[in-house]
């Protein structure tokens, strides 16, 4: 170890720990810069702790593989997480089920709009069909994304790219784009950011008001249910 400076870093880059670590820290300093920032919307913290880890990768020269045997921990979570949304949830019950019937209409003309808009945005942009298929679900939280782009035979990994980005942008104009508009009902405001950003959307509603998160976890997973139905259907109307 001692004839090679560089033998510490590489014994350590193999180790899930080490990447499981960056993770946590970077995207722990992304958040705190977020929350003295009072939560602006371009100081979003998955958006920073993206680019920033991407960075240190290609820096290190160090392969996703690698990554993610440390990154699959916060990976696994994810499901504890979307199980979590229940407890809020069922504290304002009264208020989903006084909403239920605009939600439902909501839901419908949200999860369609997002299909249909890319695809015909795909077509005009003269993009080859499996890409188009890969950004169908884009709106959808990654795994059910993956799922309907595996049943398509489109490209999963290009399908959970678009869904990460779909997320973070939906993320950081739901807040100035809703105050444009004037809407100030946060169940609407939640509603709207979970059927377009999925979980990334839902973590910013949470952030900004309790029943907006609220909102916006149903609608993200509602959301999943109707798009897996929709954009088999879409894309057989759409790509003749």
């Amino acid at each position: 170890m001692n004839d090679n400076p560089f033998s510490l870093w590489v014994y350590l880059s193999q180790s899930p720990l080490l990447w499981l670590t960056v993770s946590l820290l970077i995207y722990a300093a992304a958040d705190a810069v977020s929350l003295k920032t009072r939560r602006h919307p371009l100081a979003n913290p998955v958006l920073h702790s993206v680019w920033i880890i991407g960075v240190f990768l290609l820096l290190t020269r160090t392969s996703y593989t690698t990554y993610f045997a440390g990154a699959q921990f916060v990976h696994f979570l994810l499901g504890p997480a979307t199980v979590a949304l229940a407890v809020p949830l069922y504290e304002n019950r009264r208020r989903v089920a006084a909403a239920i019937l605009p939600m439902l209409v909501a839901l419908a003309i949200g999860s369609l709009t997002a299909i249909v808009s890319v695809v015909l945005l795909a077509q005009a942009f003269g993009l080859p069909r499996d890409v188009i298929l890969s950004l169908a679900p884009k709106s959808v939280t990654a795994g059910v994304a993956m799922g309907i782009s595996e049943s398509l035979h489109a490209d999963p990994s290009l399908t959970a790219v678009s869904v990460i980005l779909t997320g973070i942008m939906g993320a950081i104009i739901v807040t100035p784009l809703m105050n444009f508009t004037g809407i100030t009902d946060f169940r609407a405001r939640g509603f709207a950011a979970g059927i377009a950003a999925h979980g990334i959307g839902t973590a910013r509603a949470f952030q900004v008001d309790e029943v907006a998160g609220v909102f916006a976890g149903i609608a993200m997973s509602l959301n999943a249910l109707v798009t897996s139905l929709l954009v088999p259907l879409a894309v057989t109307y759409l790509l003749r």
